[in-house]
């Protein structure tokens, strides 16, 4: 069934112990019920490579054999003929269908590993024969291999889905060397070297654009399909695809630090960090699977020695026990689920380093965000326009022609709100603390804050509004004023009504700006709490203080950019880095990463994970409930061999079936 089902916790040499506690369950799935029971692995870390051919192959050949021994079985229970002849048929029957278990289960007894599936179901159909139970004999290998089948199957699509999900890493680099342009693996391109995307091609390494002008498909890092133009001087990154223009591009990293590899790594190194449920179901099995058998042998011995009871009743029965005991529902799905829930997360651009993160997130009860730059775009712009002596427009243009030489963010959020052509500005000059004097048309114009004003004899207002107030005169005479702020982000204040209607208790803002700003901002997003003048080591006291008032079963995350906000990332129960598209610091950072820059992702998430616990939840009650049902029914010789079968591969199958849910959660 899978190298991490309980029932085959022994089939392992001793050194590979390590090795399979330390790995994603789901990144090697053996399929046992393929034609040579081998052992082939998946592999979609590095390569993402498949022998689809071969797979098709033993799937077409294990449908033949389930086939030609349901044909043979049929025709021993139906068709007129001597004893000896049907006893034959079900043998063969038996032998067509179940040869490679029965191979597998010896070979692991020479091995001294024998409480696997492949010993149990052989123990089961053999003893059922020994009994007499021909056609229960075969009923059980069939069975076995039919469910075997279309578990695998199941496990497979899920895992091929989740890795076209990841499916962004470019095969070719065309890199200019020698006067020509080569194809060569990303891997051999050094940093300052010149690549060339061509229209459709995914951009193979981050870098700064040379030469071009496109637009790029960030779909597959972002979840986001709106297309993003660059230009010269525009830096790019790997996994993008570009849409329209030839860009040239200088790679500024190698493609191991590339944001492509980070993505990559982190996505498949996810299954490192296991759940709290994840480990629990592992140290479960470790225990359980022996005790069962122990109680089986008991089932088996104990009615006939000492209370006289039939031995064909209670060893049917034992064998019953042992083979419903199997977990592997469990131990599969589990692992599966919140690989499945990483694995659609990341197709919409939110990135969960481990299960036992997304396990945390869904106990969210306290919020804390940073301000600037998360729910904040971060950037100034131009908030409000008070002319007094003269008109909005003309306000703007002076404001933003006597800084249109300034480096400064403020000239910048000026000379952005301007949608006139800049009157020529001379005898620029920029008095520190104060703002810039120039001579437009004639005139002197000042702009900058009230002690520019006083020192011009321009009579200025005292304004008291968050935000920094540009005053603008010419020749002394006071024009008005310019309000500049850093504005909302797109989305920020449905982020947090999200948050607020998934029960999120508190949310809370911690920010290093001035208590005005920061009140406006909290006001505006109707935040439960807000705490201004912060520096780094002010906002980890905030976040301690917040982790010991909250409910213990509370998780606390913090939201930031992930550049730095580091310490109070590493602090808070989960920390979420925002905007951090090509962001080495934030991908490092933070426990969870939303690609893009979009506040509206992080309720999303935690709907994601939400789903994915109840998801788990299900699958264990649901596993467990159906085995000790069979399991009591089998003592009381109510549940034939074949419903044990039957019911220990339909529930596992089922189980998958709804891990596999967990790709398209809370979509």
């Amino acid at each position: 069934m899978s190298k991490y089902c309980a029932c085959c916790q022994h089939d392992h040499d001793e050194e590979h112990d390590h090795e399979h506690e330390q790995r994603h369950e789901c990144h090697d799935h053996e399929h046992h019920s393929h034609d040579h029971h081998h052992e082939h692995h998946h592999d979609h870390g590095h390569d993402h490579g498949h022998d689809h051919g071969g797979e098709e192959e033993e799937r077409k050949t294990m449908i033949l054999r389930i086939a030609a021994s349901a044909v043979l079985l049929i025709a021993g229970l139906l068709l007129p003929m001597p004893e000896w002849a049907k006893i034959g048929l079900f043998l063969v029957s038996w032998l067509v269908v179940g040869w490679n278990v029965i191979l597998s289960a010896m070979k692991n007894i020479l091995r001294g590993h024998a409480l696997d599936e492949m010993f149990l179901m052989t123990v089961a159909s053999v003893g059922a024969f020994c009994l007499g139970d021909y056609a229960e004999g075969v009923a059980v290998m069939l069975l076995y291999q039919i469910g075997e089948f279309f578990q695998d199957y199941a496990v497979d699509q899920s895992r091929d889905s989740i890795a076209e999900l990841m499916d962004i890493r470019p095969d070719t680099a065309e890199v200019e060397r020698r006067g020509s342009v080569e194809t060569v693996h990303p891997e051999t391109v050094q940093v300052g070297e010149i690549i060339v995307v061509r229209p459709g091609e995914k951009i193979p390494l981050d870098g700064t654009v040379v030469e071009g002008v496109s637009s790029l498909n960030t779909l597959a890092l972002t979840g986001e399909a709106a297309p993003r133009d660059v230009g010269v001087g525009d830096a790019v990154i790997s996994g993008c695809v570009n849409m329209q223009g030839v860009l040239r591009i200088e790679a500024t990293h190698a493609y191991n630090d590339s944001t492509v590899a980070r993505i990559l790594e982190l996505v498949e190194n996810a299954g490192d960090n296991k759940s709290k449920a994840d480990i629990f179901i592992t140290r479960f099995a470790r225990i359980y699977t022996p005790v069962v058998v122990g109680l089986a042998v008991l089932v088996a011995l104990m009615p006939p020695l000492f209370f006289g009871g039939a031995w064909k009743e209670w060893i049917t029965s034992a064998l019953t026990f042992l083979v419903i005991s199997c977990p592997c529902a469990l131990v599969i799905s589990v692992p599966l689920t919140f690989f499945s829930a990483i694995g659609g997360a990341s197709k919409r651009g939110i990135l969960i380093k481990g299960a036992n993160y997304l396990e945390t997130l869904a106990q969210t009860g306290v919020a804390v965000f940073d301000k600037t730059g998360t729910l904040t775009k971060g950037a100034f712009a131009v908030k409000d326009v008070h002319p007094e002596n003269s008109n909005a427009r003309e306000l703007l243009s002076l404001a933003a022609a006597a800084e249109q030489f300034s480096t400064h963010p403020i000239a910048q959020a000026l000379r952005d709100a301007c949608l006139d052509e800049l009157p020529k500005a001379e005898d620029t000059a920029e008095i520190a603390g104060h703002g810039v004097c120039a001579t437009i048309h004639g005139r002197k114009i000042a702009v900058g804050n009230s002690k520019l004003m006083l020192r011009e004899g321009a009579a200025c207002p005292k304004v008291d509004a968050s935000g920094t107030v540009v005053h603008v005169a010419a020749d002394g005479r006071y024009l008005g004023y310019i309000l500049i702020a850093d504005t909302l982000k797109t989305g920020s204040k449905e982020a947090i009504q999200g948050l607020k209607s998934l029960g999120v208790a508190k949310t809370v803002m911690l920010t290093g700006d001035s208590e005005s700003a920061a009140e406006e901002v909290a006001d505006t997003l109707k935040l439960d709490e807000m705490h201004a003048f912060l520096l780094p080591d002010g906002k980890v006291n905030q976040v301690e203080r917040l982790m010991n008032e909250k409910p213990e079963k509370d998780a606390l995350i913090f939201v930031g950019d992930g550049i730095n906000d580091a310490p109070v990332l590493a602090r808070a129960d989960v920390g979420v880095a925002m905007g951090a598209l090509g962001s080495d610091a934030a991908i490092e950072a933070a426990d969870v990463v939303l690609m893009d820059d979009d506040p509206r992702k992080l309720p999303q998430a935690i709907r994601i994970a939400r789903a994915t616990v109840r998801i788990v939840h299900q699958n264990i009650i649901f596993s467990l409930a159906v085995k000790v049902i069979v399991m009591i029914l089998g003592v009381m010789h109510l549940a034939p061999l074949w419903l044990a079968i039957f019911a220990d591969v339909g529930v596992c199958f089922l189980a998958i079936l709804n891990a596999m849910r967990a790709m398209h959660a809370a979509k």
